[in-house]
């Protein structure tokens, strides 16, 4: 029985993580979210250290009342 052995390329993950096709995917799924939550709330996708990150936050007053009784953004990720 043959044991197959592979190396991850960690700086290849690394760039993978931050590139620009990660960050069109991130902002496909915070828009979906953002749909799904209605008015009152904005996104944003930002590369960190380590990774590209979307983030989906209540902005209005209204949405985060709203967020707070019945989160909204939590049922909105699925």
């Amino acid at each position: 029985m043959a044991k197959n052995k592979f190396k991850l390329n960690y700086s290849g993950v690394g760039q993978l993580l931050k590139s620009a096709e990660m960050q069109s995917v991130l902002n496909e799924k915070a828009t979906a979210i953002k749909n799904r939550c209605g008015d009152g709330y904005e996104q944003d996708v930002y590369v960190g250290k380590t990774r590209a990150n979307a983030m989906v936050s209540a902005t209005s007053y209204k949405a985060k009342k709203e967020n707070m009784k019945n989160n909204t953004l939590l049922k909105a990720v699925r």
